[in-house]
């Protein structure tokens, strides 16, 4: 599994930003793929994720509403789109996946084994 982010940057408050996650390894087959951020000097928070067995995606609840998770699995590529941005958004934002996640443990981030390197995302205010 190798997880490849991309597309962050500056975006003013108010503003939309789409994030990718590019797999080049097979982590779309029964893997539980997630988003984080870790905002500086905070903890690695869970935004959002698709539960391998249905689909199912969830999603924290500081973020619902706002920012959508989708995938492709035509092209490996994992999405998130971030609308109605916030300061408080401002974070590195990271793409994860692991074969052995369970459903209560889902929103950790200790339980996930592959992780991308992280996209910065910064929202001015």
């Amino acid at each position: 599994v190798q997880l490849q982010a991309s597309g962050g940057g500056l975006v003013q408050a108010g503003g939309s930003l789409r994030l990718s996650c590019a797999d080049s390894g097979r982590a779309f087959g029964g893997y539980t793929m997630a988003w984080f951020r870790q905002a500086p000097g905070k903890e690695r928070e869970f935004v959002a994720g698709f539960w391998r067995n249905s689909g199912r995606i969830y999603y924290s609840d500081s973020v619902k509403g706002r920012f959508t998770a989708s995938r492709d699995n035509a092209k490996n590529t994992l999405y998130l789109l971030m609308s109605s941005l916030r300061p408080e958004d401002t974070a590195v934002y990271y793409c994860s996946a692991d074969a052995t996640v369970i459903l209560s443990t889902m929103r950790r981030s200790s339980a996930y084994n592959y992780w991308g390197q992280g996209t910065k995302v910064t929202v001015s205010s």
